[in-house]
C-alpha cells in the first residue's frame, strides 16, 4: 500500500494533514516550500520564515541551479543537486512532497518536481492546491523552524526527462518528438512581450498555456479534463513529447499532467525561449509581431 501511495505524483492536503498528526515527517517524509516570486513582488524566504507548513523547509531554486549558466534556473550538477537536497534531509528512500504558495495554487512546484525525477528520485508529489489551499481549508501552519538531519543523496541524471538546445534544433528540420509551449497565448504568438523579451516560438509547437490544467480553486483538473486538453490540441500521448516555455518552469506543469495520464517520459527543455531567443537563428523564431511591425 505504501509503495502505491509513494508513486502518486499528486498528494492532497488531507493526505498530508494526516501524515503530519501521525509524525511521519523524517527521514521517510519530507516537505518542501518550493516558493519563487519576482524580488519586487514577493519575498518567498521572508515569507516561509514567517509561515509555512509545520515540518517543512526551504527549497531555494535560486541556490539549487547552475550559477555559471546565463540562463535563469538551468539545472545544477549532479553532485550539486545530490549536496543541496542531502542537507535539506532527502536522501534517496525520502518521500519528498514539494508545495509553493503561489496565488494560483501552483506555479514552482512542479519544477522541484521534476528537478527531483530528472536526477532519479521516484518518490516525489506535488501538494494538488499548493499552500493557498493548505491554509484555506484549515491546516496548521507554523514559523518554527525545522532543522532536518542531513541524509545522503545520490543522483543520476535521467537524460531522457531532457532536451537540450541541440536536440531541439535538430527536431526542427527532422521532427522525432512533439513540442508544447506552456506560455500564455499572446507570448507564444508573439504579440506580446515575455518579460522584457521579444516573444514568439519554436516552430512546429503547439500551445497550451500551463494555467489550462489548474481549476478555478487553484487544483489539478480531473484526469478526463486533461486528456481532452492534450486531445483538442492533438498532442499524443502515445507518441514522444518534448515541453517549453519561458525558462523551464511552467513547462513542468505540462509534464506532470501528462504523467497524471500515465504519460512519464515527458521532457523538458530546460533552456526554453530564454535560450532560444538567444541562440536559435531568426527564421527558427515564429513570431506574429515581427510580421505585424513588416
Amino acid at each position: 500500500m505504501a509503495s502505491q501511495v509513494l508513486a502518486k505524483p499528486l498528494v492532497t492536503a488531507k493526505w498530508l494533514s494526516e501524515a503530519l498528526k501521525a509524525g511521519r515527517v523524517g527521514p521517510s517524509l519530507r516537505v518542501l516550500d518550493t516558493s519563487w516570486y519576482p524580488p519586487k513582488e514577493r519575498n518567498a524566504r521572508q515569507e516561509f520564515k514567517e509561515r509555512h507548513i509545520p515540518g517543512a523547509s526551504f527549497f531555494d531554486i535560486e541556490e539549487c541551479r547552475d550559477k555559471a549558466s546565463p540562463y535563469d534556473f538551468m539545472l545544477p550538477s549532479e553532485s550539486h543537486f545530490a549536496d543541496y537536497v542531502g542537507r535539506l534531509g532527502v536522501g534517496n528512500d525520502t518521500h519528498v512532497v514539494v508545495y509553493d504558495g503561489d496565488e494560483l495554487g501552483t506555479f514552482y512546484a512542479p519544477r522541484a518536481w521534476w528537478m527531483f525525477r530528472v536526477f532519479g528520485h521516484k518518490e516525489v508529489s506535488v501538494l494538488n492546491g499548493g499552500f493557498k489551499n493548505w491554509v484555506k481549508e484549515g491546516h496548521p501552519v507554523t514559523a518554527e523552524a525545522s532543522q532536518p538531519a542531513p541524509a545522503v543523496f545520490k543522483a543520476k541524471l535521467n537524460r531522457a526527462l531532457l532536451k537540450t538546445f541541440e536536440e531541439m534544433m535538430q527536431n526542427v528540420g527532422s521532427p522525432q518528438f512533439q513540442v508544447v509551449d506552456s506560455r500564455p497565448e499572446g507570448r507564444f504568438r508573439g504579440t506580446e512581450l515575455d518579460q522584457g523579451l521579444e516573444s514568439g516560438h519554436i516552430p512546429g509547437a503547439v500551445n497550451i498555456p500551463f494555467v489550462s490544467f489548474l481549476s478555478e480553486t487553484g487544483h489539478e483538473k480531473s484526469i478526463e479534463e486533461i486528456q481532452d486538453i492534450f486531445r483538442e490540441k492533438k498532442v499524443d500521448l502515445l507518441k514522444p513529447l518534448a515541453v517549453t516555455c519561458r525558462k523551464g518552469v511552467t513547462a513542468c506543469h505540462i509534464a506532470l499532467a501528462a504523467y497524471l495520464c500515465g504519460k512519464r517520459d515527458v521532457a523538458i527543455y530546460d533552456g526554453s525561449w530564454s535560450e532560444w531567443f538567444h541562440r536559435a537563428p531568426p527564421r527558427y523564431k515564429v513570431s506574429e509581431g515581427k510580421r505585424n511591425k513588416a
